[in-house]
């Protein structure tokens, strides 16, 4: 380490801070950028090459600046990988300068606190947490500074707590603010002298837990929509239809609150906007309550118009008006923003705002982004003299400031007309239908294959799901992560947000465009329309014969006199031989997912002879279950977009395994961060309970079994009748659909109970637990799928005559097992519903003793759950109709579950 010397010069900007580094031995000075407030000292090749080599160049600095924060780091490469590690260090500022001391002190620290650990850790941390409880005058959230030069007073008796602002290490700050955001600061009188080496690095992976839940468990399933016109003349009413329609396909996303934004008569009047709690259609109703209150003219016609729509399931904060979105950034609604996601940093950004003026009026994590973005506009606007800043660099500006997993769509009178989305993790499409006018042939569809701005008459669409868009367009690009769609005079710009990337000459850079061309929509508007059926959970259950057919077409091969019947996985052959040589299988899934996993656990082991472990993704995160590079781990999820599996994704992924994807929705997390994968196609499921999804995944993993077991010839025979029953299978379920009289009728006499127990085993234990999932999710009646196995260790003890009591008993392997476990039953007077195969009935009544039996067509044993759950979804579907409950919308859930 040299001794040098260094000043630094800290140069406001509207968006960060320049400096100038001077040596003040001589040594050449080099200029450096920042991003976000957050100043980065490294050497660079402007140092001379003595200095380059050192592991950092910064020894001893004086800094002058008039930010009220700057976090000051130091960034090193190492020579033999491309690794980077950022150095912290401690010090404590008042009012505006501070001193920095040598990085080489730090270091030294740090190896005798670790000397001290491996010799007495209880010291170690005695001492280390009696730093960390040192008196504080001043909040230590600000981590950064939005920029932008702040007029603050001489430090006098009344200011010096806010003048005041410690800075820790690293390690140190995110200690104390995983317990900050916990809610449990630790008592500075609390100390670890008891604590053994063990319990301490117990209590360290106990941090890293709480930090990494707290994440998972504010996240949530929103629906965002937006709908621009740009050269079509359109209504005030036909707008808002528009906007509901977009609102009432999305609803499955959630549906305790709703809101709604549009543009005023005048771009001089700030833009109107409606929020209500309840459904959509409580909305609908409060919206043309308040236009007729207001004398608003709904005829009056707009050439180009930009509004935004919101459906929310309520996390931060109650269902009410002001939870609902869009929030805004103030009175004039002068920025507006939908948001779908979680703002994890949300705290800090808030108080920094209150210092700032702001105030807020909602309890949610969106409301700090309007507000940070009428922040960054003004200071902008104040900085910047003449020049204007643009909508874009104002987006860019505040991703910079997020964290988390989000879609966003911006709305501002600033900039009329004009809408800016951007993602990270939460999905979002974009929708392109362009009209041009013929004279002879009246409006024509023309579809290019890029979006693009060229005048002609255009309607653009942003959503959360394609469901939204199919009824308006075919044509959709999907958002990636980090790109930002700016939809502007009918034009789209897609610039890719760098975070990393610094700002240059004062005003934001413009970051790299990029061109993606648009694809096409796979469905129709019948999939997402009820048909002749009352609820749409009716109407997935009668289309799994459809949807069966639709996921094994072109996958099936039947072959031929001189062909084996086989099974072809494009999404997989690439891949199949790394998943032969695993060491074991490990499926992961939550909910319906997993349940479908397990039905497809014990044929896979059979065919492939790999062990195979069910894992539910919270649980594997929860107690860092430990995943090879040997393994293949296989992801299933109707919607793809289910946090505690995605969180799972990247564990596995980190730690090398071979991930595949099993998803029925194309473009969806999982289908991109997969090595490889299987969609399901089993069409578009509006219905909150999945049903169909079910059917076809465990057909897609049976396929998935025949596929990795190959060619050998000592279960030839085996997979020849799998494949055979495949063909019918459809057949068969259209069969089992014949019973919705019937399980009407049931559910006619079960409607008044409390409580359901339902017995399987085998193939059929996933059976059990479905079921019962099922009479939870939508008939809100406490149901237990049961392994028949475990009925006399503790179950047994709630079976009396009034508990009714479902067993599945359909014939396979374990059929005789399960005629004794209903033989038990019945000698304690339960209350017996015994599902069995055609034919079997006298075999289990147990001469009437049975109050219903259920027959079913029999198929091979490892489809024969994809037959046996139908019968329960409908009992499922009619109890909750008879009970009067919501079928489509069960309390309390949405579609894809992002919470944890």
């Amino acid at each position: 380490m040299f001794g040098i010397r260094l000043r630094v010069l800290i140069i406001h900007s509207p968006h960060g801070c320049f400096c100038d580094i001077f040596f003040v031995n001589g040594l050449p000075g080099s200029r450096f950028q920042t991003t976000g407030g957050s100043l980065v000292i490294s050497s660079t090749k402007d140092a001379p090459k003595q200095v380059r080599n050192r592991r950092c160049v910064a020894v001893e600095m004086d800094i002058t600046c008039t930010q009220n924060v700057l976090r000051i780091s130091s960034t090193r490469k190492r020579k033999r990988n491309t690794l980077h590690r950022k150095l912290s260090w401690n010090f404590t500022t008042q009012c505006d300068s501070f001193s920095l001391k040598s990085s080489k002190r730090n270091r030294d620290q740090r190896r005798q606190w670790k000397k001290k650990m491996n010799e007495n850790p209880s010291e170690a941390l005695q001492n280390k947490e009696s730093r960390l409880h040192k008196p504080e005058t001043a909040s230590t959230d600000l981590v950064r500074s939005f920029g932008g030069r702040q007029d603050r007073p001489a430090p006098d008796e009344s200011s010096a707590d806010k003048s005041l602002i410690i800075y820790r290490s690293s390690e140190e700050y995110e200690e104390e603010e995983e317990e900050r955001v916990k809610g449990q600061k630790r008592s500075p009188s609390l100390t670890t002298s008891s604590l053994s080496a063990g319990e301490v690095e117990a209590r360290k992976r106990e941090r890293r837990r709480r930090t990494r839940q707290t994440t998972r468990e504010k996240e949530r399933m929103c629906g965002i929509f937006a709908y621009l016109n740009c050269n079509v003349e359109r209504e005030r009413s036909n707008i808002l239809q528009v906007l509901f329609n977009g609102l009432r396909r999305l609803e499955y996303r959630g549906y305790d609150s709703a809101g709604i934004s549009i543009d005023s008569s005048s771009v001089s009047l700030p833009p109107l906007v409606f929020r209500k709690e309840g459904n959509i259609e409580s909305l609908v109703k409060s919206v043309y309550q308040e236009v007729d209150a207001a004398d608003l003219n709904l005829e009056e016609s707009f050439l180009t118009h930009a509004g935004i729509a919101h459906t929310r399931w309520a996390t931060h904060g109650e269902p009410a008006p002001r939870n609902s979105h869009p929030q805004s950034s103030g009175a004039g609604n002068e920025f507006l923003v939908v948001h779908n996601g979680v703002i994890t940093n949300y705290e800090v950004l808030k108080q920094t705002l209150i210092r700032h003026g702001f105030s807020f009026e909602s309890d949610t994590d969106t409301e700090v982004i309007p507000k940070l973005a009428k922040y960054v506009f003004d200071k902008s606007n104040e900085d910047s003299g003449d020049m204007t800043v643009t909508f874009s660099q104002v987006v860019l500006e505040v991703m910079r400031h997020l964290e988390g997993a989000y879609a966003l769509i911006f709305k501002s009178r600033h900039y009329p007309n004009e809408l800016i989305a951007c993602k990270r993790g939460s999905p979002l499409l974009l929708g392109v239908k362009e009209l041009r006018e013929d004279s002879s042939k009246g409006s024509l569809f023309h579809d290019d294959k890029y979006p693009s701005q060229n005048g002609n008459p255009r309607e653009l669409f942003l959503s959360s799901d394609a469901n939204a868009l199919v009824e308006h367009t075919r044509k959709v690009l999907v958002i990636e992560d980090g790109e930002v769609v700016h939809l502007k005079d009918g034009g789209v710009s897609i610039l890719k947000f760098d975070g990393d990337k610094g700002k240059r000459g004062g005003l934001l850079s413009r970051p790299a465009s990029v061109q993606r061309a648009l694809s096409v929509l796979e469905m129709e508007v019948e999939q997402i329309n009820k048909g002749n059926y009352e609820h749409y959970m009716q109407k997935e259950i009668h289309e799994q014969p459809e949807s069966l057919t639709t996921t094994m077409r072109g996958r099936l091969i039947r072959g031929g006199t001189c062909k084996a019947k086989t099974v072809l996985l494009g999404g997989l052959k690439d891949h199949l031989k790394t998943i032969r040589r695993s060491r074991r299988i490990v499926f992961i899934g939550c909910g319906t997912s997993y349940n479908a996993a397990l039905a497809a656990r014990a044929i896979l082991e059979e065919l492939s002879g790999i062990p195979v472990t069910m894992e539910i993704a919270s649980d594997l995160l929860d107690r860092q279950g430990p995943i090879y590079r040997e393994d293949t781990a296989v992801f299933v999820s109707q919607s793809g977009e289910t946090a505690d599996t995605l969180y799972a994704l990247e564990y596995a992924l980190q730690n090398g395994a071979l991930c595949v994807g099993i998803t029925n929705t194309v473009g969806s997390a999982i289908a991109r961060k997969t090595h490889c994968g299987v969609h399901i196609n089993a069409g578009a499921e509006i219905g909150v309970a999945s049903t169909k999804a079910y059917t076809s995944q465990i057909v897609v993993m049976a396929m998935l079994a025949l596929a990795i077991g190959g060619d050998a010839i000592s279960n030839q025979a085996r997979r020849e009748a799998i494949i055979d029953c495949l063909f019918d299978l459809p057949n068969k379920v259209r069969e089992v659909l014949k019973l919705d009289q019937e399980m009407k009728d049931l559910a006619k006499l079960l409607i008044a109970e409390q409580s359901l127990l339902m017995f399987g085993r085998g193939y059929n234990y996933a059976t059990a637990l479905e079921g019962s999932l099922k009479v939870k999710e939508v008939a809100l009646m406490h149901s237990e799928g049961i392994l028949a196995g475990e009925m006399k260790h503790g179950p047994l003890a709630l079976v009396d005559e009034n508990l009714p009591i479902v067993v599945i008993a359909t014939h396979d392997a374990c059929f005789s097992k399960q005629q004794s476990v209903i033989q038990q039953l019945h000698a304690r007077k339960g209350r017996l519903i015994v599902m069995c195969s055609r034919g079997d009935a006298a075999a289990v009544s147990l001469g009437g003793a049975c109050s219903r039996v259920i027959e079913v067509p029999q198929v091979e044993d490892c489809l024969q759950p994809v037959v046996n759950i139908v019968p329960l979804q409908l009992l499922a579907y009619h109890l909750t109709v008879l009970r009067g409950y919501n079928v489509d919308q069960p309390r309390n859930l949405a579609k894809s579950v992002t919470t944890e």
